[in-house]
């Protein structure tokens, strides 16, 4: 066996601050482990970021949650942190073609409900447990089809097929034939089998003093040592532990380390022996998530609208987030980064004259989380197959290595809950680990 005694002795190294990290962390501390984060960048939160800008607290990051959601929600009770909302959309626009219409969001609603009902119709055929997605012996021979060959096979008309296909874009943040069908069903699994509440539950209620009471609340509710600008630069494991190499060339020896990198990064952390091909493979395939959220205030007094167009467009979807009388605050998602600057108040200007020539943009700010190096993807959408092939790989243990991530949640993957599940799972199975390593050290003794 290796020694290590120059290095500094830890129970647990926890990879990352973001929520997953910060929950895993607070897990274990408070039952006695010696734990210490590394988080490469200058803030905790990873993919929560929450920033005073235009004026608003806006969430560059992660934006919203829902009680339909049971672990993020049972922290927001926990913390009794305060839930809010935008403005109720008054107005709503959509394509047909090229051709603008304008209605309410009921009317939206109702030219996308039944391809909506149609697309998911089998969802608790496929996915009965949205807790256990694997259950299901033959979810394959599902999860090799994308969702635009789902909405394709629908026969949709023309401003049917557009509308749904901007809302997924919304929801899903990348080019629909790139993103598995199976994403689909699984968020409408943990909706119990409803659309219109799936719809409700990832685009709606948000936390009324910024996300980042979540994090921070966390993170003070644990006594680990959390330490920031400590980029991780290697794992070197063993049957006995693992030494962590950080920062300008510090090491921390601990018994088990719990890494929560995002899918995209995580085959370039240098880690020897090297990880599985089950969480190497999906991390070189990429996620799906692509696209950009912009944030956009207008000139006012407006009133507060949604606006749909469709996958092609730079914006696919916009909406009111904050108003007032003399501004207004608009949300945008587009489904790929490259066709648009969300830092670029013209370009901006440009993708909204979709619907409205009548907005004056004053500003925009975003955070271009594709060419974010330490994460590289917005929110978790598998590609075809990925679900299948990689998820049992992707949680599992390999010798003192654990991991966490929203990315392979099991109910919500890719949202807040999803990262906390994670953060939980991974807590517990390390302080099991722990507690049984002490008994057979006790009673060898």
């Amino acid at each position: 066996m290796t020694e290590h005694f120059d290095a500094e002795q830890a129970d647990v190294v926890v990879i990352g601050a973001g929520l997953a990290g910060l929950t895993t962390a607070r897990e274990l501390s408070n039952r006695g482990h010696k734990v210490v984060v590394l988080e490469a960048r200058e803030r905790l939160g990873g993919r929560v970021y929450t920033e005073q800008r235009l004026g608003q607290t806006l969430e560059l990051g992660g934006n919203w949650l829902h009680w339909t959601q049971p672990h993020v929600w049972a922290e927001v009770t926990r913390y009794g942190l305060e839930v809010s909302r935008g403005p109720r959309s008054e107005e709503t626009y959509w394509l047909a073609g090229d051709e603008v219409r304008r209605g309410n969001l009921d009317n939206f609603m109702k030219l996308i409900d039944p391809g909506m009902t149609r697309l998911l119709e089998d969802t608790v055929k496929w996915l009965p447990r949205p807790d256990a997605p694997l259950t299901v012996e033959n979810l394959a021979e599902v999860d090799r089809y994308n969702l635009q060959e789902m909405l394709d096979k629908l026969d949709l008309s023309e401003d049917e097929r557009n509308a749904n296909e901007a809302a997924w874009v919304g929801h899903f943040n990348a080019p629909l034939d790139q993103c598995a069908y199976v994403n689909a069903l699984r968020w409408t699994a943990g909706s119990s089998g409803h659309w219109h509440l799936m719809h409700e539950a990832s685009a709606i209620y948000r936390l009324k003093n910024g996300n980042d009471g979540l994090v921070n609340a966390i993170a003070q509710d644990s006594t680990a040592d959390i330490r920031l600008n400590s980029p991780v630069t290697s794992v070197r494991h063993d049957a006995a532990g693992a030494t962590v190499s950080y920062g300008d060339g510090q090491e921390i020896r601990a018994r088990k380390v719990v890494i929560t990198l995002p899918q995209n990064v995580l085959h370039k952390l240098d880690v020897e022996p090297a990880l599985s091909e089950g969480k190497l493979a999906p991390s070189r395939e990429k996620t799906a998530s692509q696209g950009v959220k912009a944030w956009i205030r207008v000139k006012g007094p407006i009133k507060p609208f949604f606006a749909y167009s469709a996958q092609d467009k730079p914006l696919s979807v916009i909406r009111t987030e904050f108003v007032s009388d003399t501004d207004a605050v608009l949300v945008g998602f587009g489904a790929d980064a490259n066709r648009i600057d969300v830092t670029n108040p013209e370009q901006v200007q440009e993708a909204i004259k979709v619907w409205r020539d009548d907005l004056e943009v004053l500003e925009v700010t975003g955070h271009k989380w594709g060419e974010d190096e330490y994460a590289e993807e917005t929110w978790q959408i598998q590609r075809p197959g990925q679900l299948t092939k990689y998820h049992a790989a992707q949680q599992a243990s390999e010798g003192a290595l654990h991991f966490a991530s929203s990315d392979t949640a099991n109910i919500w993957a890719g949202f807040f809950d999803g990262a906390i599940e994670s953060g939980l799972r991974a807590g517990r199975l390390v302080h099991s680990e722990l507690q049984s390593d002490a008994e057979l050290q006790s009673a060898a003794s």
